[in-house]
């Protein structure tokens, strides 16, 4: 399993965002919460026996001066044991309080960790209290196969899954960059690439729960549970489900705190308040709305993906416009930037209401509705109640229609 660095969720410019997050979804799930962890404060553990572990390694024949370095996490704290490689083998033992990502290094010409080069031989795994056997027949650590970890099988597992799902999406990506641009800027090209995803992500959501729900003591169901809640999908069952020492884990804690925090923009809630000045300087009060159908719509005018997404919402705006329909435009355009976020609206033909306070992440509206990524969106009805999220392509004109009838 390739060991990629953490995705960036903050609006990447690539408009084919929603795909190559399909693309790098497995190596996607070790790394989440291994950059939970990263967060997590500095915790410290009672040490006992049945926390402890020990890596088991053989690479084919390799010796002096080869070492094996291994890299981990307890909490925050970065932890890199090593052993020399004699006759190919060599034993690393320490303590993990949980299971933890982990990276396996050869260095097989004994220079040091901070000469092994852009392309290490490595191997990405799940380390784990107990006895851990790696072994490679080859001279080559990325080649071995990981025996006696019951997380490592299901994390097999679960990718063997979802292999499919990352085939057809990498397809479909080569599919995409072979069109010519003039084909790639075309709508009805585009919404055909967001159908054929849209399915994809529902088949992954659905293998997702599968094996939450066949896993509930299983450290993977975690990352599951918490990749479904980053896509915004209702979580709290399936977490409730797990067995009780999963829960106790501190990055379970984290995640349960997490799915806490997004009942606030739970479908059903009364959408949170909140003020922030439009193009004018004039202060626009999302209650204001109160008695229409708004669309709160989260982008900025670096986001690549937002300024794809602007003409969907703006053929639903024409269309609905006169049914009771608004969209509120919420910028996270960074300091300093009127000028790129008003050319973005004359030249994308936003004609609703824009707001932004221009502090780019810190966007305090984005902050209240725990807005990670853009686009993002939340429909809020006459009453103030959010009655949808996160539409994209022909989902926000087919829910209009579902509301006011098709035009």
């Amino acid at each position: 399993m390739a060991h990629l660095s953490k995705i960036n969720l903050k609006g990447n410019p690539n408009p084919s965002y929603t795909l190559i997050k399909l693309i790098v979804l497995i190596e996607f799930m070790k790394k989440l919460l291994f950059f939970i962890a990263a967060l997590l404060p500095s915790l410290v553990f009672a040490q006992d026996a049945t926390s402890n572990f020990t890596v088991n390694g053989k690479v084919g024949n390799i010796g002096s001066p080869a070492r094996a370095y291994l890299f981990y996490q307890i909490g925050a704290n970065k932890v890199v044991d090593s052993s020399l490689v004699v006759n190919g083998s060599f034993t690393i033992s320490g303590f993990v309080p949980a299971p933890s990502n982990s990276l396996l290094v050869i260095d097989h010409l004994g220079t040091g960790i901070n000469k092994l080069g852009n392309t290490p031989d490595m191997l990405n795994f799940f380390l784990d209290k107990g006895t851990i056997a790696v072994t490679a027949r080859q001279d080559s650590i990325s080649k071995a196969e990981i025996i006696g970890s019951v997380v490592n099988d299901e994390d097999k597992y679960l990718t063997q899954q979802l292999k499919p799902i990352n085939d057809e999406a990498k397809k479909i990506n080569d599919e995409k960059n072979a069109a010519p641009q003039s084909k790639q800027n075309s709508p009805d090209f585009q919404h055909s690439l967001d159908a054929r995803i849209k399915n994809l992500q529902d088949r992954q959501q659905i293998i997702l729960k599968a094996f939450v729900t066949s896993h509930p003591a299983s450290y993977i169901s975690l990352m599951a549970i918490n990749l479904l809640s980053s896509e915004g999908v209702a979580v709290e069952p399936l977490f409730n489900g797990l067995d009780p020492s999963v829960k106790e884990m501190e990055i379970a804690k984290m995640i349960k705190k997490s799915i806490d925090d997004r009942k606030v923009t739970d479908i059903g809630v009364t959408a949170p308040d909140f003020t922030q000045p439009d193009v004018n300087g004039n202060p626009i009060k999302l209650s204001s709305f109160r008695g229409k159908y708004v669309l709160v719509d989260f982008w900025a005018s670096w986001c690549g993906p937002c300024r794809a997404e602007n003409p969907n919402v703006v053929k639903a705006y024409n269309k609905y416009k006169t049914r009771n329909f608004t969209v509120l435009g919420v910028s996270l355009d960074k300091p300093g930037a009127t000028a790129d976020w008003q050319a973005a609206v004359k030249n994308d033909g936003l004609s609703w209401t824009q707001v932004s306070d221009l502090k780019f992440w810190n966007n305090e509206a984005a902050a209240l509705y725990l807005v990670r990524s853009i686009p993002a969106n939340f429909l809020i009805d006459p009453n103030g109640k959010i009655i949808a999220k996160n539409l994209r392509g022909t989902d926000l004109e087919d829910k209009l229609a579902e509301l006011f009838g098709k035009i």
